[in-house]
């Protein structure tokens, strides 16, 4: 039997809500340890947008995802979190009483945890993507094509195409314009479910012959070594045509 981790406070996800538990738990002199699945700590803004401008955040008027991250991570810095990255939490269980509460948390990797409050700072749950249904795309995975979206220089001078219509894939559209060679955004219908002010921008940036906006799917990509050349547009009518494509980001669910 592993050996039980005892703490005050146990935190599952690391992203900014879970950061910033940890320096309120802080003040108060509350241990704490966090619980994530992904590698780093950040959550979405991390792996999604680490370069997007954020304008939401209370007393900043513009930060980047990483750059919120890296501030947060700073303010915490005294008070000595312990993370375990790369593992889900798979059980949780009630071992107190009603006057004494208690809760013992399984992960993946077998550690067991033992705090009396657990907090669920995990947004919207383990963050994995769901892959397309196009043939062979594992071959390019991490080369040409990217889920995780880090680093906008993996697209610099590329034929970028993008299927989605979230705010993920909208808020990607935006900002890789003015850095890729071409932009194509592919979604199977017209409606979104993105901000209204970022479905405006992506309009205004089709109609100004800055991008391309195509209604249909993707449905075979080709390449060779892991580098993508061209993908395969399947309209809604079922015409189909070839899309330059040297980087492809799809964004499902």
């Amino acid at each position: 039997m592993s050996e039980i981790i005892e703490t005050d406070v146990v935190i599952v996800g690391a992203g900014p809500a879970g950061l910033f538990a940890v320096f309120e738990l802080g003040l108060l002199d509350i241990r704490s340890h966090l619980i994530d699945i992904l590698p780093r700590a950040g959550g979405q803004c991390s792996e999604l947008y680490p370069e997007k401008p954020i304008y939401d955040i209370p007393g900043l008027p513009v930060v980047t995802g990483q750059g919120l991250t890296e501030d947060l991570l700073k303010q915490i810095e005294p008070f000595n979190p312990t993370f375990h990255f790369n593992e889900m939490v798979e059980t949780l269980q009630s071992v107190g009483t009603e006057d004494k509460p208690s809760f013992i948390v399984t992960t993946d990797a077998g550690k067991k945890f033992q705090s009396k409050v657990v907090i669920v700072a995990a947004g919207g749950g383990s963050f994995q993507p769901k892959k397309p249904p196009i043939p062979e795309i594992d071959a390019y995975e991490n080369k040409s094509v990217f889920y995780p979206r880090r680093r906008m220089e993996d697209f610099d001078d590329k034929d970028v195409v993008i299927v989605g219509g979230g705010d993920s894939a909208l808020d990607w559209t935006l900002n890789l314009q003015p850095v890729a060679k071409s932009l194509t955004l592919v979604h199977r219908r017209d409606a979104f479910r993105a901000a209204p002010h970022s479905v405006k921008a992506m309009h205004d940036l089709a109609a100004q012959g800055k991008i391309s906006f195509k209604l249909g799917q993707i449905t075979h990509v080709a390449g060779a070594n892991g580098e993508l050349r061209s993908a395969t547009l399947k309209s809604n009518d079922g015409v189909e045509a070839q899309l330059p494509c040297d980087r492809l980001v799809p964004f499902f669910g």
